[in-house]
């Protein structure tokens, strides 16, 4: 099968950044299924294992943690799909990638597709789906409230709302909890992409926060997802947050944050990593199961859109090279998709 990869971790300007190469067909056993892959998109999670983690000697590291595909193949202990079905999932971290034309997964953390959407269009979603779910519902036990009236009382600052997770997190937080939904973004038309999502405010992170939540009349808020540049907002989050506020974060600072800094507000903090179910085989694993399949019902049902931004074109290596370029540029809307080999 075709499969795309590195020997050594390396820029993404380098040649053989990533290079197109050939794998044996794998075999499900056990729980697995064995997916044929039709699209995946890139997350930053890519870049930076492909930037830093050095294969077994001779090895090529496949990256890849999001696809969209067709079960060809059940190990013998798979309960819950079988051969044709149209899944959607992202991967566990400590296995083989998805950027390959056949890619094995466990069931339990494996989602029906949406009937509504294209392959790229859903392959939008698995990875940012389950981070953003994770973090409102098991981090900072949001109740799940569909169609909730909204509350002034609990204020949501999620910044970063215009990337790839806080593309799905807005809408996840303006359908289902009653928090005032504030996100951040920088730009005009990242701006305009926050507000379509359905953030009630939209406020400029390059500015101070505190500042931007007065000029919309706000004083503070209960609760901040930080997605990126964590330590670069770190002082202004406290200084936003109200006493006993929760923050929440995905991304790794480049500096340690220094948490005493918390305690006199009594102020909690989560981490939050989607790999965690799949790296220790969690008692609750299946709940990415069961989350992506409700995802997938409010995007049949019209209530949640894709965050598609841009299609790369054929899944090879050349097109992998450009689209983790523009990861790292930090300029993408929405997400990065690639179809077909």
């Amino acid at each position: 099968m075709k499969a795309i990869g590195y020997l050594a971790p390396k820029s993404i300007d380098q040649q053989d950044a990533l290079v197109d190469f050939e794998l044996p067909k794998p075999t499900a056993t056990g729980r697995d299924l064995l997916v044929k892959v039709n699209a995946i998109s890139v997350n930053p999670v890519d870049t930076k294992i492909r930037s830093s983690a050095v294969p077994a000697e001779g090895q090529y590291k496949v990256l890849g943690w999001d696809a969209v595909g067709e079960v060809t193949a059940v190990g013998e202990d798979v309960e819950h799909y079988q051969v044709g079905d149209k899944v959607w999932y992202a991967g566990d971290i400590s296995r083989s990638g998805t950027n390959a034309e056949y890619h094995l997964v466990d069931e339990r953390i494996v989602g029906k597709q949406p009937e509504t959407l294209s392959d790229t269009q859903a392959a939008a979603l698995p990875l940012t789906a389950i981070t953003a779910w994770e973090l409102l519902f098991d981090r900072l036990k949001f109740e799940l409230q569909h169609q909730a009236e909204k509350s002034t009382d609990t204020r949501l600052l999620i910044i970063g709302a215009s990337g790839g997770v806080g593309s799905i997190l807005t809408q996840l937080a303006a359908k289902l909890t009653n928090a005032t939904v504030i996100g951040t973004a920088s730009r005009p038309e990242s701006q305009q992409w926050v507000t379509r999502l359905g953030a009630d405010h939209v406020i400029d992170h390059s500015k101070p926060i505190t500042e931007e939540l007065s000029r919309i009349g706000i004083a503070d808020v209960t609760h901040v997802i930080s997605l990126t540049q964590t330590q670069a907002h770190y002082n202004q989050i406290i200084e936003a947050l109200a006493p006993q506020g929760q923050l929440a974060l995905i991304d790794d600072p480049t500096e340690p944050l220094d948490i005493m800094k918390l305690k006199v507000k009594s102020l909690s903090l989560h981490w939050e990593l989607m790999f965690t179910r799949s790296l220790f085989k969690t008692a609750d694993m299946d709940k990415q199961r069961q989350l992506l399949n409700s995802v997938s019902s409010l995007i049949d049902n019209g209530e949640i859109m894709t965050t598609l931004g841009q299609h790369f074109g054929q899944i090879n290596a050349e097109n992998l090279k450009k689209a983790h370029a523009y990861i790292e540029s930090g300029k993408s809307i929405g997400k990065v998709v690639l179809e077909g080999f």
